[in-house]
């Protein structure tokens, strides 16, 4: 497997953010790190700082980059506009155009891995259907941001055209559900057990591959090694297909809670969610934490008074 990262100086966007929080942690053991966000909140960014990675303001979309040096040897870009409403044009020029503006500001690292989406591709109506990186791909409809599949399609072609035109290796990774004691979908669903005893959920069942904060922290070094020119596509998730029924149900054991889960489809949406992780697995090998393990992790972290160990 692919070594660990070392003495390279990175730049993480995103960096307060639920996935590139710890992320950018671990990478700052071994190497210099540099966070960059809008900072509009002081406390995330003394987070940052405590965390041993350097702050820098920027506003991406705007384009802005009088404060973010050129000499990064690696980018990790997660930054993302995923906001209600319908404006299509700022959600593009944030997560498309800041995409491209970045890249080239940063054209002279050896490597860049651009944070996508499975919310990338087009619904199918089998809800086990499993998507490989040929999948079709389309407006997923998604009802939290209408405008975030269609600009982060946008984002994808423009860090692919960047790879090309400026010779900058570059990988994109699709994420599927990605959780931990930080959030994520299956916490947030965990969150909502606690307060209410019941979740919502589009479909039934209503599949995911979970992928857990720590395998994503370990797999970041493979896949930044992965990139080339023209891009490297690879969906970024877990080994196993679990439902939110599932893991509604055994965060439910661990907390002693019979859940209640609610299902409201929703048309157009993706009635399910399962990644092939055939190319990953080529560049990462397995992930080390399964769905169930990962769910204890996240409880008893962000649920100690309900938690019971099994």
């Amino acid at each position: 497997m692919v070594s660990v990262l070392k003495d390279e100086k990175i730049l993480v966007t995103g960096v307060a953010g639920q996935i590139a929080f710890p992320m950018a942690r671990r990478l700052a053991e071994h190497n210099e790190v540099w966070g960059l966000a809008r900072f509009s909140d002081p406390a995330s960014k003394q987070k940052v700082i405590d965390a041993g990675i350097t702050p820098v303001v920027c506003d991406l979309g705007a384009g802005d980059f009088s404060a973010v040096p050129t000499d990064f040897t690696r980018i990790v870009h997660l930054a993302a506009f995923i906001g209600p409403g319908l404006d299509y044009d700022f959600a593009i020029r944030d997560n498309a155009e800041g995409t491209g503006l970045l890249l080239q500001h940063c054209r002279s690292a050896r490597s860049a891995l651009i944070m996508s989406t499975h919310s990338v591709y087009k619904p199918q109506d089998d809800p086990m259907y499993v998507f490989h990186e040929t999948a079709p791909l389309g407006d997923c409809n998604n009802t939290l941001s209408p405008p975030y599949s269609a600009s982060k399609i946008g984002q994808e072609a423009v860090a692919r055209f960047c790879s090309r035109a400026f010779d900058l290796p570059v990988t994109i990774a699709r994420m599927n559900a990605s959780y931990g004691p930080n959030g994520g979908l299956p916490a947030f669903h965990a969150d909502f057990l606690a307060d209410t005893g019941e979740i919502t959920t589009r479909w039934d069942p209503c599949m995911y591959s979970p992928i857990y904060e720590d395998d994503i922290n370990s797999q970041v070094d493979a896949l930044l090694q992965a990139a080339s020119v023209p891009a490297t596509i690879v969906n970024w998730a877990g080994d196993e297909p679990v439902s939110a029924q599932e893991w509604a149900t055994y965060a439910g054991e661990l907390m002693g809670i019979d859940p209640r889960i609610n299902v409201t489809p929703i048309p157009n949406t993706l009635r399910g969610s399962i990644a092939d992780n055939t190319r990953r697995l080529s560049i990462t090998g397995p992930c080390t934490v399964d769905w169930r393990e990962g769910m204890r992790r996240t409880i008893a972290a962000r649920h100690p008074d309900r938690y019971k160990a099994p």
